[in-house]
């Protein structure tokens, strides 16, 4: 399995365009999950509908099975969690037990994974590119992560 890469930057920045584009790049090579840090809270299901009910009811856990996608609604998250890279490591072993061959993460700049960087913001290591989301070669990172390539950029300044 390929480590997981972490996509980080300020909000607007590009990372979700740049990480579809990987997305696409990797999809031939393998199964590809990802994560997304959201920061807020939203509502996923839809108030009055049966898997909402379920759960208002006092479902612990509801799973939705739709002709082409299914779902789990489980009580959890951030604020449940020891740590929130707790919370992502355990994610990342789930989606790799799954099968995934790639795991691609938005955001969790704090994670001990891979990072490209959009913009300048300052993270924890290791970083593998930083720049503009123009910057970024896709198929070369996408070949890179494929034969487990990707070097840390920082690893002198850290």
């Amino acid at each position: 399995m390929h480590p997981p890469l972490c996509i980080v930057g300020p909000s607007d920045a590009g990372k979700t365009t740049l990480l579809e584009s990987l997305v696409a790049e990797l999809a031939d090579a393998g199964r590809v999950g990802t994560i997304k840090s959201i920061h807020h809270d939203i509502e996923i299901d839809t108030p009055g509908k049966d898997t909402h009910r379920h759960r208002t009811a006092g479902a612990d856990t509801v799973v939705g099975l739709t002709p082409s996608l299914s779902f789990e609604i489980t009580p959890g998250g951030k604020d449940a969690a020891d740590s929130e890279v707790d919370l992502l490591e355990s994610t990342v072993d789930d989606l790799r037990a799954a099968g995934y061959e790639f795991v691609l993460i938005e955001g969790f700049h704090s994670a001990p994974y891979p990072k490209l960087v959009v913009g300048d913001r300052p993270v924890a290591p290791p970083v593998v590119a930083r720049g503009p989301p123009t910057a970024f070669d896709v198929a070369a990172l996408a070949t890179a992560m494929i034969e487990g390539t990707l070097v840390d950029v920082d690893a002198d300044s850290v």
